[in-house]
């Protein structure tokens, strides 16, 4: 077990932080509150061959694996994104990335990847419903065969980034779920244009990632394309859940970024902070040990995700770290965020010193894109052996 990174790891963290520096604290409190997509980062992170480190040589990526884009996002966040920026990694390098270059023609990869890795195509991915929620098997977005094509009709909900996005991966079913020979069959993936007849999408006003628009999504008869079919038509679930396991890597390291980021900026200005005589608030108890505990807390939630990361390029079953890692990631940013803005006082409330951002951007992860219920469900039956509560 070898926890020692490589130079060309090391080059790549420092290039992340440098970069993810010239786009710091400011401006992402300026793009929160124009509520704008963060498009001069992104396309920057591009061209420092950061987005597409994970992604094939061939169409312009670095050809690395997971371990390498959670060092990324880990470092970018800490730089002043926060856990944002994870975000960012979903719906670019894993929703468009990793189902066109698992599952896509050599077309589609020839006509897009290059694009998502220049920092010139965004992705989105509508999966969820209003009526299924964490259930995906129960989706009821039906895509009922016209010809050599689709037509697509249905509603998603709380759909990232659609505003921004050129493709969307949708989740939809070709097979009835009551003609279904099982629960997990029937259901296909589908790369289209967002701009396209049929397809309507509205904000929902929320708490915070501001600068990534969430959106319900509605299709009205929407025309899909035969080569826009991701993957083997019906047998698309076990093609998404490859999607979806690498998300929770990518989310964990944007909380730790976030984690990270907020308890230097707490200690920074609980060092400076003097209130009773000459010594500063960060030499008490009180203030260190909350610090000390979700910074304890981060360290150990990273460890698993990075293990996660090593076992997913391995080709190795790697469910119950990603899951774990996220789980305890999620609840020790919160923590760290919160003790931050606790040791500030009010000035953590202020826009001016960041951490409300951070505060209302970490909250999301609690139950996105992944409950925590349903991580422990997930626990106690694949990893304790205990039976199935719902």
């Amino acid at each position: 077990m070898d926890f020692q990174l490589s130079e060309e790891q090391r080059l790549m963290i420092e290039t992340a932080s440098r970069v993810g520096t010239e786009f710091g604290l400011d401006y992402w409190r300026e793009q929160d509150a124009k509520k704008s997509f963060p498009t001069e980062a992104w396309i920057a992170f591009c061209e420092a061959g950061l987005g597409g480190v994970a992604l094939p040589e061939e169409y312009g990526g670095s050809g690395l694996g997971m371990l390498d884009m959670a060092l990324v996002i880990e470092a970018l966040s800490a730089a002043g994104g926060g856990s944002t920026l994870a975000q960012l990694f979903m719906i670019n390098p894993i929703f468009g990335g990793v189902a066109l270059a698992k599952f896509g023609t050599s077309a589609q990869k020839d006509a897009m990847l290059p694009a998502l890795i220049q920092g010139r195509m965004n992705f989105c991915m509508a999966l969820t419903e209003p009526n299924a929620g964490s259930n995906s098997l129960e989706i009821r977005t039906f895509a009922h065969a016209d010809g050599q094509g689709w037509r697509l009709k249905g509603q998603k909900i709380w759909i990232t980034a659609v505003p921004d996005a050129h493709k969307m991966l949708v989740v939809a079913r070709t097979t009835r779920l009551e003609e279904s020979s099982r629960r997990t069959a029937g259901i296909s993936l589908f790369l289209i244009d967002v701009d396209r007849a049929g397809l309507d999408h509205q904000a929902i006003d929320k708490v915070g990632t501001h600068t990534l628009a969430s959106s319900t999504v509605y299709f009205d008869d929407v025309r899909v394309e035969p080569d826009e079919l991701i993957g083997t038509l019906d047998q698309g679930w076990h093609q998404l859940l490859d999607v979806l396991n690498t998300e929770r890597i990518v989310t964990t390291a944007g909380l730790v970024g976030a984690g990270t980021l907020a308890i230097r900026l707490g200690v920074d200005y609980a060092k400076d902070r003097k209130v009773f005589g000459d010594k500063p608030v960060a030499s008490y108890q009180g203030v260190q040990f909350p610090l000390a505990q979700a910074h304890a807390e981060l360290q150990c939630a990273r460890l698993m995700n990075l293990k996660a990361a090593t076992l997913c390029d391995q080709g190795q079953p790697y469910g119950s770290e990603a899951n774990i890692a996220k789980l305890i990631a999620a609840q020790a940013a919160g923590q760290a965020i919160e003790r931050s803005m606790q040791a500030m006082g009010g000035m953590g409330y202020a826009k001016e010193y960041h951490v409300e951002r951070l505060w209302r951007d970490a909250r999301l992860f609690r139950f996105a894109p992944v409950s925590e219920e349903m991580v422990l469900n997930f626990i106690a039956m694949h990893d304790l052996g205990m039976p199935k509560s719902y």
